[in-house]
Parts: structure tokens; C-alpha cells; sequence
């Protein structure tokens, strides 16, 4: 049974599908079999961000569940090399509204049997889609930047997840995405979250070049522009499948 750990945060360009695929990239290099999700519906960031041409994606799925159609999760992915394969999201706001979450448990647990790792990038509405895919995830990885408004809409999550006992929720710091955007220390960031910061990635992770990478298609993590800073997000990546 492969680990499903879930991407997600509350305010979107905090990096949280940059983190999704470059974790991807981190289990690939680990000869883990990974599948990338996009349920972020409205976007399709993934295999844009991929350079993927997807033939099929999620409603696909949903539509072959419905109709007694359905075969195996990997006649709907695009294979980017030998260890990652993604399962792209609709991106036309004008079906997103027919894919019904009762098939979203389904698709995740099917997608468990087939790889090791099973990464959701998800949108950053708390809506009745990303709770079913808590309902269903090993590990939420909850990225934030140091901003006032993703701090206090960070510590609203934080306090829905304790209520609805979600125990498994990680909270990721990243500063990577801005060199300007630094309001809060460390410290004031976990007195006010009341919560600790289980990782964090620095302004060492700021790579200038970065639209460059993604108009090419290519996984930072997969490349030497990287290699500096790999191990510790290869310890990000160990830490998440690591069995409790």
C-alpha cells in the first residue's frame, strides 16, 4: 500500500505545487514509484507546470467509474519518466462542477496499489472536496509563507484539523518563494500558530531561474540546479513516508 501525503495550503503562490513536484522528484531519485494528483480542478498546474500533453485526467475517470468503464488508474496518467506518472486535473470550469466527490475516495485508494507514493496537490478553498482528501491522506503537508494572512488563515486550519482530529498535519515554512517577504521570526511564527513548524525551507531555496525550469517542463529536484540544497529535501520526502 503506497503512502498518500496531500499537499495543500490557504492562500495560493506560496509554492505548494512547486513542493508537490519537487518531492516527486525526490522519491523518483529514491527509485520510488510516485503519481502525482492534480485536485486542484480549475488549474491544471501540474501538467502545465510538466510540459505534459494528457490525454485523459481525472473526470475521465470519474466518467468511466460511473459507467462501469473503468480498468486500472495507470491507462489515465502521462508518464513523465520511468518513476513519476500524473494524473492531471480538468482545468474546464465548465465540467469541474460533474466530478462528484463520492469517486474521489475511490480514485485514492485505487492509486495505493499501484505506487509507492501518492502526492495530491489540492487547491487552497477548504471546500468538500480537499476534506474528503484529508479524510483520505496519511500526511497534509500545509504549505505557508511568513505573511499576515496566510498566518491567520493558517491558524484556522489548524484549528479545524484538531477539531475534526486530523493527526497527522505538518506545517511547512517556505521563504523561498520571496526575498522580500519576511514579516515574523521563527519564533513569533509558532507562538502565534501555537503549533510547531515541522519544516522549513529558507531563502537558500530561492532559485532566480525558476520560470525558465517550468517552461521547460524539467523537476528542479532532478536537476544539479538543486544539489546543494537536495539533502535537505530529501529528508523532507524520507520523513513523510517514514512509517509511525
Amino acid at each position: 500500500m503506497g503512502k498518500v501525503i496531500t499537499i495543500t495550503s490557504r492562500k495560493g503562490g506560496v509554492g505548494k505545487t512547486t513542493t508537490a513536484i519537487n518531492l516527486a522528484g525526490v522519491y523518483s531519485n529514491l527509485g520510488k514509484k510516485v503519481l502525482l494528483i492534480d485536485f486542484d480542478l480549475y488549474a491544471n498546474s501540474i501538467a502545465l507546470s510538466l510540459n505534459l500533453k494528457n490525454q485523459r485526467n481525472i473526470y475521465n475517470i470519474v466518467l468511466d467509474i460511473g459507467n462501469n468503464k473503468f480498468t486500472e488508474i495507470a491507462d489515465y496518467v502521462s508518464k513523465y519518466n520511468d518513476y513519476i506518472s500524473v494524473l492531471a486535473s480538468v482545468g474546464d470550469a465548465r465540467i469541474v462542477n460533474q466530478i462528484d466527490t463520492k469517486y474521489v475516495e475511490q480514485i485514492i485508494n485505487m492509486s495505493k496499489f499501484s505506487y509507492d507514493v501518492v502526492l495530491i496537490d489540492t487547491s487552497h478553498v477548504l471546500d468538500h472536496l480537499n476534506l474528503v482528501i484529508y479524510d483520505n491522506s496519511d500526511v497534509i503537508v500545509n504549505v505557508m509563507s511568513n505573511d499576515p494572512v496566510d498566518l491567520v488563515n493558517t491558524k484556522n486550519f489548524i484549528n479545524i484539523a484538531s477539531d475534526i482530529d486530523y493527526k497527522n498535519l505538518r506545517i511547512l515554512l517556505n521563504e523561498s518563494n520571496s526575498l522580500e517577504e519576511k514579516y515574523f521570526s521563527l519564533y513569533d511564527i509558532r507562538e502565534f500558530l501555537n503549533y510547531n513548524i515541522s519544516y522549513k525551507l529558507g531563502k537558500e531555496f530561492y532559485v532566480k531561474t525558476i520560470d525558465k525550469y517550468v517552461l521547460d517542463g524539467k523537476i528542479l529536484t532532478l536537476n544539479n540546479v538543486y544539489k546543494s540544497n537536495y539533502k535537505k529535501l530529501e529528508n523532507i520526502g524520507l520523513d513523510l513516508i517514514k512509517e509511525d
